[in-house]
Formats: structure tokens, sequence, C-alpha cells
């Protein structure tokens, strides 16, 4: 299989918005140097994504990440993949009104070289949008299932099931859009639900766990190659079992450590 690479040395905001309805765009999380110089060539965007509280730190959710982590590894994605456009996950709380977002957004500006942040939040975080993207912050919106909102919400919940509930996501959309973010992501939203709101907004959206009818698609690095063993969400497909090929490549380097062939003379000095 041929590999597809991105015109990654032109991505930017006004191409990202280009694509509605002319091109699926692919992001992907990363979260490290090795893993980001990777995904430059292929990916449109790269998410450092606050998932990584889960999957490289082991958390049960992705409330206790910190802007400090973020920051630390978005300077770690942009440090392998310097031509990329990366995205940092504002972490929870720390976009709690307007001054604290812009503060937190700046420090994320000056500290790192994220071309975009992304917040969570419908009508309800519209004003902290524009107040962000008036003062120079670029944004990605996300509506739907908001990881940071599990507590309140009561688990992880797919979203709208009811007609009242999808008339509320599209508003959503509607005010993230006017306030202006320059993509949403919806997650956990029913597919017919999700082709409604994208076709009810001007900006691209990209699914995860919404259906095919998106503007492009996002998905965790680690479930999407297989190396997360706790749970497969439905949405995610395997492209790789990567959990197994790494315990077999280890194993097998444990067994040549001790049965002494390796280092053989070839890997000697």
């Amino acid at each position: 299989m041929s590999i597809i690479k991105n015109d990654f040395e032109k991505m930017n905001i006004t191409k990202i918005k280009k694509a509605k309805n002319n091109k699926k765009l692919t992001m992907i999380t990363a979260y490290d140097a090795l893993f980001a110089k990777l995904f430059e060539e292929i990916a449109d965007i790269i998410l450092v994504g606050d998932s990584l509280n889960m999957s490289f730190a082991g958390k049960p959710d992705t409330l206790s990440a910190t802007l400090e982590q973020m920051i630390y590894h978005t300077n770690a994605v942009c440090t392998g993949a310097k031509k990329a456009f990366v995205v940092l996950d504002m972490p929870f709380g720390t976009y709690i009104n307007k001054d604290e977002a812009l503060k937190n957004a700046t420090k994320v500006y000056q500290e790192t070289n994220a071309a975009a942040i992304k917040i969570e939040g419908g009508e309800d975080r519209a004003d902290i949008v524009s107040h962000l993207t008036k003062n120079s912050i670029a944004v990605v919106g996300h509506i739907g299932l908001m990881p940071q909102y599990v507590r309140s919400e009561g688990g992880y919940k797919v979203r709208g099931k009811t007609n009242e509930d999808k008339e509320q996501l599209i508003r959503d959309a509607i005010a993230i859009e006017k306030a202006g973010a320059f993509c949403i992501v919806i997650e956990g939203v029913l597919s017919d639900v999700a082709k409604e709101i994208s076709e009810a907004i001007f900006i691209p959206t990209i699914g995860i766990g919404a259906g095919k009818d998106t503007d492009g698609q996002v998905l965790v690095w680690s479930d999407m190659l297989g190396l997360f063993e706790e749970f497969k969400p439905k949405f995610v497909r395997h492209y790789l079992d990567g959990a197994t090929l790494v315990k077999e490549s280890v194993a097998k380097y444990k067994e040549d450590v001790q049965n002494k062939s390796f280092p053989s003379k070839d890997e000697e000095y």
C-alpha cells in the first residue's frame, strides 16, 4: 500500500476551511516527537489531545491533565513535526471564563508553536471562543460528547438521540462558528445528526464516533494502532494489532538475550 503524503508545507487555516465539501480532512493525535514525525507528512492536522492523560499517563479520564503537561507535549510534537499543523487541546479548568481562557491561550502561543487551540463547549462557551478569536487565537471547537464533562454528565453518553438534543447541537455548532472557530470536532453523536450539523455550518467538522458524513475524522493514535488494550470504542478501527506485535517483539528480544544470540558478532564493537 502506498503512503499518501499530505501537502503539509501549505497547510493552514485557510486551506482547512476550504476543505469543506471538497476534501476529507485527516486528524490524528500525537504526544511526542517520535510519532509526530511519523504522522507529519500524512495527517492534515495533529492534535495534542488531553487524551494523553489516559493513553499516555494511564489516568481514568482527561480531567487531571494540566496546562504544563499540554505545553510540554506540544513542544515535543512541534519539535518532531516542525511543518505540521498542530492543535493543542486546552485542558479542563483552563478556560472557565474569558480572562482565564485568554491568559492561558496566550501562554500556549508564547511557549509553543501550536497553530491553534481546541476547547469543548457549545452555546455556553461561545462568548469565550469569541473573546479568543478577537484576540488572535485560532480556535477549534468541540461539541457533542465532551470528555471534560464526563463527571457532570454522569459518564460518556452518545448525543443526538432526541430531537431536542439534535436542535441543541445544531445551535451549539452555529454559535461556535459565529464566534470565530475555523472548524469543529463532533464527538459521540448519531451519524444522521452529525450530518445535519455539518450541513448547518460553513466551516469543516471533524468527526470521532459521528459517522462518515462529517468533513473529516480524528482518532487517538494508540487506539487506531491497537496499542490501548483496556477497551475498544465502537467507533475505533484497528489498523494495526500493535499491542500483540510489541509484546511478541519484546518477548523475542528477551529470548535472544537469554539464549545469547543477541548481540551477535555483527552487533559488537
